[in-house]
């Protein structure tokens, strides 16, 4: 799996990814992306902050994305529960998508390891990793948790009023690195 900064010329390939997403989540009866979000201004603002990138396979074919935010982000100014540690040095993963064109072929978890790799090789002022999802997102919790993701609290309300999400957040450098 190869990650590619996604530019302008690439709006219209994440959204159509990202409205499959939706598309998805709504076929499993999860209430998560239906309605205004993931929107083109947020999509727009990713690819101007370069935080928006494209998920390529071995062969070139282009089959997910993924936003990596850099902090803050106030989506979890009022989490409940407790950071694996107190810093702003951290990046969160948002917006994760696979077309549903390449499902059942492993990439949500080569793009899982793809991004990690690349945080830790080329962010190394990053000092942690995080991510939420849907309560009813079991799928992408067991793909967070798989890929070394601690559960560290909860958000109620931010996107929609009844929405719960899980916040989950990774170490990018363990003890015997430092």
């Amino acid at each position: 799996m190869k990650l590619k900064k996604a530019t302008m010329e690439d709006y219209d390939q994440i959204m159509t990814i990202l409205c499959d997403g939706s598309n998805q989540l709504a076929e499993q009866g999860i209430d998560q992306w239906q309605g205004d979000y993931p929107n083109p201004d947020v999509v727009k603002n990713d690819i101007k902050n370069g935080w928006a990138y494209l998920a390529e396979s071995a062969d070139g074919m282009t089959v997910g994305t993924i936003a990596i935010v850099d902090g803050p982000d106030h989506s979890y100014d009022t989490m409940k529960g407790n950071w694996l540690i107190d810093t702003d040095k951290y990046v969160v993963l948002h917006r994760v998508a696979i077309h549903s064109s390449h499902a059942g072929h492993g990439y949500a978890s080569k793009l899982f390891v793809a991004v990690l790799d690349y945080i830790k090789e080329h962010r190394t002022d990053i000092e942690t990793i995080r991510i939420d999802t849907h309560i009813d997102n079991k799928i992408m919790q067991h793909l967070i948790t798989k890929h070394g993701f601690k559960k560290v609290g909860e958000v109620y309300g931010y996107y929609r009023p009844d929405e719960v999400l899980y916040v989950y957040a990774q170490l990018t450098h363990s003890e015997e690195d430092k």
